[in-house]
């Protein structure tokens, strides 16, 4: 489907960005910034096709989570690889996005989904910071500035002895927000999931082997 589409190529697209990055010239860095606009401009495009065209479904909600995680993920470690970023900031997302992920999918046995109707938040305050389309809108924007103004706040091009990059204040704003948003919407996810831990922590385990079905020789 092209929404499904649309969602993996973005993957593909932040790779060549990490590309242009890495090489250090000016001008493949306005390629790099031109191609994480478009990177951002996908994230909603996706979702526009998918409802357009009637091409809505579980897997795509799964797909397009993984892929944003992908996507975030890589830039966060690609900035810190650089050296645009402290160390801590993909640990602090990364080991999030790791933990969040393996509860939504404790949710997702039982047909709950992480956002829409079918959402596994069930508190007023927990749909808010999670699934409802404020916050998200909100995050996914906080994190898009970010992403576009690090690189034009460390563009590789001498400005002038004592003239101070305009961009650079309002990219480390937007970085530090980001986190933060990030840390602060998993945790109503991590406090709502007790609801489907709790139940698999009674089940007993069974300690009986497989039996051995071949032929003795």
């Amino acid at each position: 489907m092209l929404a499904n589409f649309i969602t993996v190529f973005r993957v593909f697209l932040c790779f060549i960005v990490v590309a242009l990055l890495i090489s250090g010239e000016p001008t493949l860095f306005w390629a790099a910034f031109v191609l994480t606009i478009i990177v951002i401009w996908f994230d909603g495009l996706d979702g526009y096709v998918a409802r357009k065209f009637n091409q809505a479904s579980k897997f795509g909600a799964v797909l397009d989570i993984l892929c944003d995680r992908l996507v975030e993920n890589i830039y966060w470690i690609t900035f810190a690889c650089l050296g645009w970023l402290p160390l801590f900031v993909p640990l602090v997302v990364v080991t999030r996005g790791i933990i969040t992920d393996g509860l939504r999918s404790l949710a997702l046995e039982q047909g709950y989904t992480a956002f829409g109707s079918s959402t596994m938040m069930q508190s007023k305050i927990g749909r808010f910071i999670v699934a409802s389309n404020f916050c998200r809108f909100t995050y996914a924007i906080t994190k898009a500035l970010a992403f576009a103004f690090l690189i034009l706040a460390n563009f590789p091009v001498m400005l002038g002895k004592g003239t101070v990059n305009p961009f650079v204040p309002i990219a480390y704003t937007c970085a530090y927000i980001a986190v933060v948003f990030c840390v602060v919407r998993g945790i109503p996810v991590v406090i709502e999931s007790k609801r489907f831990i709790l139940p698999m922590m009674a089940q007993p385990v069974s300690n009986k082997l497989p039996e051995d079905n071949s032929e003795t020789k």
